[in-house]
């Protein structure tokens, strides 16, 4: 890490989400109780201007190289990879995760070694970087004179303008014979068919767009918002312009990314959340940011 530093040109094309309410949480009964997607409560929100796509590769490197930033992975030296991702020398693995055994604490793992210290970036400019914290997420927006999107604000702009849509395009996952999100194919954790074409992130303007001009925002990878997590929280949240809860122990993820699956985490949806600890890091998770 380095101290924050400001000044820095953010170069991701702005969509306007426009003054309005919508109805946030799950309204089809998808949800996790344990998430606590419910209950669905109106929420007015003023407008605001968000990333159309996942901070990249190549926007997260300029902020790196300008400032000399070095992210929480790469300080403590290790992050979470997915096994199947594994791109690392046999002694750098550190063994599975506890309760995840996808999951490999790997030492070099960081985002410009997504799958370990025999993997890279270069091709992959403009794939969402990973292995970003909440605090390193924190940092890029300080640098670019940015901030987090709420998580009102990151369902809202997913939503599209579709109330109780299940996805960002309707409530049918499928188009035809065709998939409009990157998520895992097969059976999960052992095989992905890869169907959708991507095994780990697939580049930010893949797939299309929804109403807003939002790309990607469920599937590929989660994104940090500013909000504590408190599975609670929908029970007493402010009806204009919520910012979560004052204190927590985890900040909210949303969107799901190319590991979801129906079988165990049907979180690729609009209303879903997760949450992670602000100093964790993992190779599917990324962010978006929003103007101040």
């Amino acid at each position: 890490m380095a101290p924050s530093v400001s000044g820095g040109t953010h170069r991701i094309e702005q969509v306007h989400v426009p003054a309005g309410s919508f109805r946030m949480g799950d309204s089809s009964g998808d949800g996790n109780r344990p998430d606590g997607e419910t209950p669905v409560h109106d929420v007015e929100l003023d407008a605001f201007e968000i990333d159309a796509t996942s901070v990249t590769n190549a926007d997260f490197a300029a902020f790196a190289d300008a400032t000399g930033y070095r992210t929480e992975a790469e300080t403590f030296g290790y992050s979470a990879v997915f096994h199947l991702a594994l791109a690392a020398e046999p002694d750098e693995i550190m063994g599975p995760a506890a309760g995840a055994p996808w999951w490999r604490g790997v030492r070099g793992a960081d985002w410009r070694h997504p799958g370990g210290s025999r993997s890279s970036v270069e091709g992959l400019e403009d794939h969402p970087v990973v292995h970003v914290s909440w605090n390193d997420a924190q940092a890029y927006c300080a640098w670019a004179g940015r901030r987090l999107p709420t998580e009102a604000e990151w369902e809202r702009a997913s939503r599209g303008g579709l109330d109780g849509a299940r996805f960002p395009w309707g409530d049918e996952l499928m188009d035809g014979d065709s998939w409009r999100v990157n998520i895992w194919q097969g059976t999960f954790p052992g095989t992905n068919t890869t169907e959708d074409g991507w095994l780990t992130t697939a580049p930010v303007r893949s797939f299309r767009p929804n109403a807003y001009g939002l790309w990607q925002t469920v599937g590929n990878v989660w994104e940090w918002c500013s909000d504590w997590f408190d599975p609670s929280y929908y029970g007493r949240s402010p009806s204009s312009n919520p910012r979560g809860p004052g204190l927590g122990m985890a900040r909210v993820l949303r969107g799901g990314s190319y590991l979801c699956h129906i079988s165990y985490c049907y979180r690729y949806r609009n209303s879903a959340r997760s949450s992670n600890t602000p100093d964790s890091s993992m190779g599917n998770a990324g962010f978006r940011t929003v103007a101040i």
